[in-house]
């Protein structure tokens, strides 16, 4: 989930609005790894101080979504494979915890919700609109936060997520959009049941699902067949 969205603009906060801008555009893939963020490039497109920005980047630093080197300036995070299998390792902690509680708390209301939820997800799927694809189906685990009323552990998934999307870059081989959004569904089927211990199974089964997608496994590069003309 974009910062943007998890906590409704931030107009009022230059800092915080370049913050949420750079997250939404990692979180959408529309930012690659190792991509230069030029600061006086930044604060000619906001129309801010280059301090706002220098603000911005040492916050998004913070959250391990950007690099700050003193000799290359800011850049996308490029995380480790070490950090990827970690980044999986803490989500499934929490969110594991999230969803047996989830099963006993959401109202009928907040099923509602989630149910609407996936059916943006769904159109978007099917309007094969990547970007705003991968926002909702990264939204889904922050919005399920919300609902719990836990402002902090919205806000730690929002960065798990958000670095997720960066780990997704470098390491995703192709991964089916369509699967996630079915074991989405499959998730607020058992939430809506009241169903802990199989809300529990199938959030543990998707999150493996999108680690499993993940190339961390190196292979020994058979160099013959890549430069065999």
């Amino acid at each position: 989930m974009a910062a943007g969205t998890a906590g409704g603009p931030s107009a009022g906060n230059p800092t915080q609005r370049i913050a949420d801008s750079i997250t939404n555009a990692i979180v959408e893939r529309r930012l690659m790894p190792g991509t230069k963020l030029a600061e006086q490039k930044i604060a000619d497109i906001f129309d801010v101080s280059r301090t706002i920005v220098r603000q911005a980047l040492n916050q998004l630093s913070r959250h391990k979504l950007i690099t700050l080197e003193p000799a290359r300036g800011a850049r996308v995070a490029e995380p480790s494979v070490e950090e990827a299998r970690q980044v999986f390792e803490v989500r499934h902690m929490l969110e594991v915890a999230m969803i047996r509680r989830a099963a006993t708390e959401l109202t009928p209301a907040n099923i509602a919700d989630l149910r609407a939820h996936l059916r943006d997800e769904k159109a978007a799927v099917q309007r094969t609109d990547v970007s705003g694809r991968t926002l909702l189906l990264a939204d889904f685990h922050v919005v399920l936060a919300r609902m719990l009323g836990n402002e902090v552990l919205a806000s730690m998934l929002l960065e798990l997520v958000s670095r997720s999307s960066l780990i997704a870059l470098m390491y995703q081989s192709a991964h089916s959009a369509e699967h996630s959004l079915d074991e989405h569904v499959a998730i607020v089927d058992a939430l809506e049941k009241g169903d802990a211990r199989a809300a529990c199974k199938l959030m543990e089964d998707h999150l493996h699902n999108v680690e499993r997608n993940l190339q961390l496994d190196p292979r020994e590069l058979d160099l013959e067949a890549v430069l065999r003309p």
